[in-house]
């Protein structure tokens, strides 16, 4: 799954909620500048945590999956000597 672009969307959504919630508060624009840029830093952080989580999550499944595959062919070549064993 392609999550590079999550912690841009997750930034821009922030930033947009705040930009409506401060225009219908009728913040002065100083305030509206500094609270967009606060949220944006803080919400782009967060959307890079999620993605790196994400991310590291994805490869223990993948790791996973990796060694049940190893296992299931040991189990099937000890099954074929075991048939082998048995069929002499």
């Amino acid at each position: 799954m392609n999550r590079k672009k999550m912690p841009l969307l997750l930034m821009l959504t922030a930033g947009a909620v705040t930009c409506i919630i401060t225009f219908v508060m009728k913040y002065p624009i100083i305030w509206k500048l500094v609270t967009l840029l606060v949220v944006l830093v803080i919400f782009y952080m967060l959307g890079s945590i999620l993605k790196w989580i994400l991310d590291a999550f994805e490869k223990q499944n993948e790791k996973a999956a990796l060694d049940e595959g190893e296992v299931i062919e040991k189990e099937t070549e000890e099954e074929r000597e075991g048939s082998d064993k048995e069929k002499e």
